[in-house]
């Protein structure tokens, strides 16, 4: 049997990432493997000392990533198996897992483990032969540290996310210049976001948008998204974004940004 590790470096696992992100047959999401990976336990797996696998599991018990190098297919399944049962004493009891179908490896091991699951979100990816009338562009402010509070407070409001993640979160995309409003007689009415990759899926832009209750419903999403895509065409990167399955009207706003989904994020539960 493998051994499972926790690893605390999470360094240690770039080669692997790297092979991973490579593995998959389309841009993963932006925010569940950098955001939510990056807040995750990480576990490799060894055999004979040599690192040959991990996986990354949330605080809420559900696998994130799960990879194995080519050769160690049956290996892998056996693993999982394990993982999944809440067999591993390093590991210990797992609720599910959230895999896209843009992960065939890892999919298939999860529709072993489980048959309940849900369709989570919508994976899109910039279509670049679509024939859409894009809506009217806008014009957006790239944020600044005086502008942190006002987004804090408008994602609080319009979302309902925490306050303490949300300026984390914030702070981090004013820095890396990612972040834009837009404003309306000195009142921020949408936000936008357009994220890089530093590393694996460096030809991508990942694209976010937040707009104000009071201004849903107007066509202001497809506008916000439909300016961020044009800009990151304009710096030759390729636009991709998600939404939750039950969001109607993001994809909608979506659709008329010029952004087509094939792909989904799928919530699976063991036991």
């Amino acid at each position: 049997m493998l051994e499972i590790k926790k690893i605390d470096e999470i360094n240690t696992l770039s080669a692997l990432k790297e092979q991973y992100f490579a593995s998959a047959n389309s841009a993963l999401d932006g925010m569940w493997h950098v955001g939510f990976v990056g807040m995750s336990q990480h576990f490799g797996f060894y055999e004979n000392q040599q690192l040959v696998g991990y996986c990354c599991i949330n605080d809420d018990a559900y696998v994130l990533q799960f990879y194995m190098l080519k050769g160690y297919e049956a290996r892998a399944r056996e693993l999982f198996t394990l993982i999944a049962q809440g067999n591993s004493a390093i590991i210990g009891e797992l609720k599910g897992a959230f895999v896209s179908t843009a992960e065939t490896a890892y999919l298939s091991l999860c529709l072993d483990c489980s048959s309940n699951f849900s369709v989570n979100a919508f994976m899109y990816q910039y279509a670049t032969n679509q024939s859409v009338s894009h809506p009217q562009l806008l014009s957006l402010t790239k944020a600044g540290d005086d502008h942190l509070a006002s987004f804090v407070a408008f994602a609080a409001e319009n979302i309902g996310a925490p306050e303490q993640w949300l300026q984390s979160y914030y702070s981090n995309l004013i820095q890396r210049q990612e972040l834009w409003g837009y404003w309306r007689d000195g009142q921020l009415l949408a936000s936008g976001e357009c994220r890089l990759f530093d590393q694996w899926q460096t030809e991508f832009a990942d694209l976010g948008m937040i707009v104000a209750k009071s201004e849903r419903g107007q066509g202001l999403a497809a506008r916000v998204l439909t300016t961020l895509t044009r800009s990151a065409i304009e710096r030759g990167l390729l636009p991709i974004c998600s939404t939750e399955a039950n969001n109607i009207a993001a994809q909608k706003a979506i659709e008329r940004a010029g952004l087509s989904s094939s792909q989904r994020i799928i919530q699976f539960e063991f036991g």
